[in-house]
């Protein structure tokens, strides 16, 4: 008698996880606005780069190059988000019917459970991890010769991680499955 009532509400309080989607496609684009703020400051800078000359060049060229590096972690970031919103929906809530049919879905939609999501954020965060060593990297001022090894322990671990993150071919999105 109270059985089927509660399992009925149970199973709708998969929808709060609405709250997170909605959050999280929140915090997507507000990334997307601040890194293409951040491309416009960018352009600024770079348009001085003609007017300037020796080590000012020089300087102003390791400034851009790590913006450029900060702008790709930004949008990253942004695109991380946007795929932990898709995918908490397709898991919790539905599929996303504007999405069936369509090839780009086959390549973002490969969510099919927790682990599947928990994978391709993994993925994500590493790229992120890989941009910010790179932007650490072009920071370095080289003292000794072991300064110049570490550097390329640090490459080599990089290189391992993101070889031992290639995994197998995903399957591609079924619109009839779960």
């Amino acid at each position: 008698m109270i059985e089927q009532p509660f399992e009925r509400l149970l199973w709708g309080s998969r929808l709060i996880v609405l709250l997170a989607v909605v959050a999280s496609l929140v915090v997507a684009i507000g990334m997307f606005f601040v890194s293409t703020v951040d491309v416009v400051g960018l352009l600024g800078h770079m348009a001085h780069y003609p007017a300037v000359h020796g080590a000012e060049r020089a300087a102003l060229r390791s400034t851009v190059v790590a913006h450029v590096v900060e702008v790709v972690d930004g949008y990253l970031l942004a695109a991380i988000m946007l795929i932990f919103s898709l995918g908490l929906y397709e898991l919790f809530v539905s599929r996303i019917e504007a999405a069936e049919g369509s090839e780009f879905a086959s390549r973002l939609l490969l969510i099919q459970s927790l682990d599947d999501l928990k994978d391709r954020l993994a993925k994500v965060v590493l790229l992120i991890l890989v941009v910010k060593f790179f932007e650490y990297a072009l920071q370095l001022t080289f003292k000794t010769p072991l300064d110049l090894l570490y550097l390329s322990v640090g490459i080599l671990l990089v290189s391992a991680a993101l070889y031992l993150t290639k995994g197998k071919e995903p399957k591609p999105y079924d619109s009839h499955s779960g």
